[in-house]
């Protein structure tokens, strides 16, 4: 099966996320191929997940004083600080005989890429696979952030999870990414959640500490976004039976996807939609 891989660098969360609603779009139309594109993020930036209340999770007025960007996203799951991170997303058809027909199971299939990818920086993660996923035991409170904890086959090292992904089907295609952290900051989140007291926010530290980890952490080096970015383009299309070729946007995505974020994403009337 042939992809293509496109590195958009570094842009605005509007852009970003108008930039993925434009592959699917395409896709969907039979204009481009499967797709695997990589991007990161400035400013930095706060996702909320498509059906998670604004305004009554993320603090508004903290991420204005700090110049962090608020989004939401098409797919769901909770908030995401968007910050020292490589960011993949991936749009190919629900019928590509190669992807599983189930969301768990295609998690899975996509896992192996990502897996596959941080094996070449010198880190040998995990699939994650909780038992609370399946009713064997009960699931802890959760927070308004998307790393408190690893769900349903997701990417994580020593338990911890490395790699947040969303994904959704829209007009018969997945759209599905996710999060790399090259680093992690987790007063940071705090300080941009809706916690109630400082000891609320020193008790979500503590717990996001324990159940998320970076790159950096688990690599125990610096990863540049680009080294981070080449071992996942090296790795990530021969663990899946993919044959990658480098490309960019058509003329018609760019058009689409400035279009969205400008009548889209960035606008209160999606972003503070709930």
């Amino acid at each position: 099966m042939k992809w293509r891989v496109i590195n958009s660098g570094i842009g605005r969360a509007a852009d970003n996320m108008a930039v993925d609603e434009a592959m699917l779009k395409a896709h969907a139309a039979g204009k481009v191929p499967p797709t695997l594109r990589f991007y990161g993020w400035q400013p930095a930036a706060v996702s909320l997940g498509y059906f998670q209340k604004a305004v009554g999770e993320v603090d508004m007025e903290a991420c204005r004083r700090q110049g962090i960007d608020v989004v939401r996203r098409l797919t769901g799951g909770r908030a995401v600080l968007h910050d020292a991170e490589l960011t993949y997303s991936l749009v190919v058809s629900e019928k590509q005989p190669l992807v599983p027909a189930t969301i768990t199971a295609s998690y899975r299939f996509f896992c192996q890429g990502l897996l596959a990818g941080l094996k070449e920086l010198g880190v040998e993660a995990q699939m994650s696979m909780p038992k609370a996923a399946y009713g064997q035991v009960k699931r802890q409170p959760a927070s308004a952030a998307c790393f408190d904890a690893p769900s349903h086959y997701e990417v994580s090292y020593n338990g911890r999870k490395l790699v947040g992904s969303a994904q959704v089907r829209k007009e018969g295609v997945i759209l599905q990414h996710g999060s790399i952290l090259l680093r992690f900051d987790p007063p940071r989140l705090a300080s941009l959640l809706r916690l109630p007291t400082p000891e609320a926010q020193e008790a979500f530290v503590a717990m996001i500490t324990k159940r998320a980890v970076s790159l950096h952490e688990a690599a125990c080096r610096e990863i540049s976004w680009d080294e981070a970015r080449r071992a996942m383009e090296a790795a990530f299309g021969p663990a899946l039976g993919i044959e990658l070729t480098a490309d960019s946007l058509t003329r018609g995505e760019q058009a689409a996807a400035k279009e969205l974020a400008a009548v889209k994403y960035m606008q209160d009337s999606w972003n503070l939609l709930r």
